[in-house]
């Protein structure tokens, strides 16, 4: 495992993060060993979400994330880096969304009590907010920060335009500026390599991205031409994934295939390798529903794509954005 400097802030954190996002896990415990091997495998960055939870085939069926990351890891505070976000309206129990004040201040201290801890590390707005002030939202995150709830704060899903109008902002008001952006980036979702990249760049702003496997379509299990496997998440998702899994989309991932199975690697860590090559990415959030998915994603770390497959990787420049 590799750690980074995260932007100007002083968080050095794993290259990979794990992300609390929890889909598949049979049980709260088969998530909590999955977290404590996440640690034990050298992760040290955890990304959280007040809307988090643990799903089991019925929405809202278990524990919320930050509740059982905050008891698995309680006790070794202090050796990893807890990210959160606020925005986004959740289920029963999770309160109000919005990057209002009110909303803010209510759910920072949810989250902290769910956590079980005085402070997160990196406090993310989860989404940009049409509805709300930015003056409102990012001076309510300077007194999160002022308040030593957070330590750094941070955009998610914002566009460059929105992280770019922020810092402006946060300037003239003289707060507390963004030293983070998190978004969604992959072979199929080369889309912050427009401006997000140059700007976090130019204004040395750290990098997280997510869905390295574009919600499971580079994992291997997905071919183009063919319906996706009965009882899979696409397999609920038939007409987007018809939709998707055509024309330059279809050949960036036949061209994914052909090179694992010349290198004799999986897809997903040709996907996540693909990922990590970037210089301008400094974190990747993995998500895992088994112990053996975590360790086969972290196995991108120990190989490297050659110029030439980055180059006929790198050929078509999709945007596709997938939830």
């Amino acid at each position: 495992m590799e750690y980074v400097k995260l932007g100007k802030s002083d968080l050095q954190v794993s290259h990979v993060a794990f992300g609390l996002a929890l889909r598949g896990q049979s049980s709260v415990s088969a998530a909590e060993r999955l977290i404590e091997h996440a640690a034990d495998s050298g992760i040290t960055m955890f990304d959280c979400a007040n809307i988090y939870q643990l799903q089991s085939g019925t929405e809202y069926a278990h524990e919320r994330s930050q509740e059982i990351l905050g008891r698995v890891l309680g006790h070794k505070r202090d050796k990893v880096v807890i990210t959160n976000k606020v925005g986004v309206a959740g289920g029963p129990g999770t309160g109000i969304g919005g990057c209002s004040r009110r909303a803010i201040m209510e759910q920072i201290d949810l989250s902290l009590k769910a956590l079980n801890t005085d402070y997160v590390d990196l406090y993310f707005v989860h989404v940009f907010d049409p509805e709300t002030p930015l003056e409102e939202t990012w001076g309510a995150l300077d007194e999160v920060v002022q308040s030593g709830k957070a330590r750094y704060i941070g955009c998610s899903n914002y566009q460059a335009w929105q992280v770019c109008k922020t810092l402006w902002l946060t300037d003239k008001m003289e707060t507390t500026s963004p030293v983070c952006v998190q978004n969604s980036y992959n072979l199929l979702n080369r889309g912050l390599e427009r401006e997000m990249f140059s700007l976090a760049e130019d204004q040395q702003l750290g990098v997280m991205t997510f869905s390295p496997l574009s919600v499971g379509l580079l994992s291997g299990q997905y071919k183009p031409g063919e319906p996706p496997p009965a009882g899979s998440l696409w397999s609920a998702r038939t007409e987007e994934y018809n939709n998707v899994m055509q024309g330059d989309a279809a050949a960036a991932i036949e061209t994914m295939r052909k090179i694992a199975r010349q290198r004799n690697k999986p897809m997903t860590q040709l996907a996540m390798n693909w990922v990590l090559a970037n210089q301008q990415v400094s974190v990747v959030v993995a998500g895992a529903d088994t112990r053996e998915q975590l360790d086969d994603t972290l196995g991108a770390l120990d190989w490297e794509l050659s110029e030439e497959e980055m180059t006929q990787l790198n050929e078509r420049f999709l945007d596709v954005m997938i939830w």
